[in-house]
């Protein structure tokens, strides 16, 4: 059942009460329809948090300049008011961005990570590109480039066999209120600067996943962020591009339910 709460964040709980938490976070200009395909599977055997991010969906704008650490802050007061003290946070992309930084900033919070086609050191030339995109969008909205980051989320084969579900990425995109969704995006381009080589260290038990042609979040990246946290593990799903998860929920699921078995406690 959908409720609201700490940041006025809209979010919804499944499984057995008494399971081990999961968390899962959405990517930039998503919502937590993201994880529709994952949640009665991990429902079976944990208990299941997913929201909606501050200024995404149906939770309220957010109340201060978006960080990163304002959203490990949202999902932080959300666990406190639901009691839950400690989890396994999956974060797809910006949510594996903000997965760090709550293990970076609150590690007691986290039994474990799962960080999914979330970027890293692109390099200084590539990362001011990157920034510099990010300015951009606040003159041309959600909409400016979004066939382009369509072409770069999903498998040709794919737009052509599920254009429902391009269509209903499309449009929770184009639903994003324009101000906030830059100021989003900009955390999404800058943010990895305070992710590297992380201080204090990540020490939780990790496993950090991308796809074979996922050009913003790429094998190399997470191979980097796997060499920056000690005894991590890393799997390159073959093929599929920034939205894998979408795509292809089944590659994710069986490596996170097995890392999960081992690492949830």
């Amino acid at each position: 059942m959908p409720r609201s709460a700490a940041f006025g964040t809209h979010y919804e709980l499944a499984g057995p009460q008494d399971a081990p938490a999961v968390v899962l976070i959405h990517g930039l200009g998503l919502t937590s329809e993201t994880w529709d395909d994952y949640v009665p599977r991990l429902a079976q055997n944990y208990r299941v948090l997913t929201y909606d991010l501050t200024g995404h969906g149906k939770s309220a704008a957010p109340v201060a300049p978006p960080s990163l650490t304002l959203f490990a802050d949202q999902l932080r007061e959300l666990m406190d008011e639901l009691a839950i003290d400690r989890a396994s946070i999956l974060g797809f992309s910006l949510g594996g961005m903000i997965n760090r930084r709550l293990a970076m900033d609150h590690p007691e919070r986290v039994s474990s990570l799962v960080i999914m086609n979330s970027p890293h050191d692109r390099g200084e030339e590539a990362q001011k590109l990157v920034e510099q995109r990010a300015l951009d969008t606040q003159a041309g909205g959600p909409g400016a480039t979004l066939d382009a980051t369509i072409e770069r989320w999903f498998t040709e084969e794919f737009r052509h066999n599920r254009p429902d579900v391009i269509e209903r990425i499309r449009n929770g995109v184009l639903a994003n209120e324009h101000d906030v969704y830059a100021q989003c995006r900009w955390v999404l381009a800058n943010g990895v600067r305070e992710l590297i080589n992380p201080e204090p260290p990540i020490t939780h038990p990790t496993l950090i996943m991308t796809c074979e042609n996922d050009s913003g979040s790429t094998p190399h990246m997470s191979h980097q962020i796997a060499r920056e946290i000690s005894g991590s593990e890393t799997i390159i799903v073959d093929h599929l591009q920034h939205m894998g998860l979408v795509e292809r929920a089944d590659l994710f699921l069986e490596p996170i339910l097995a890392f999960l078995g081992r690492h949830s406690g």
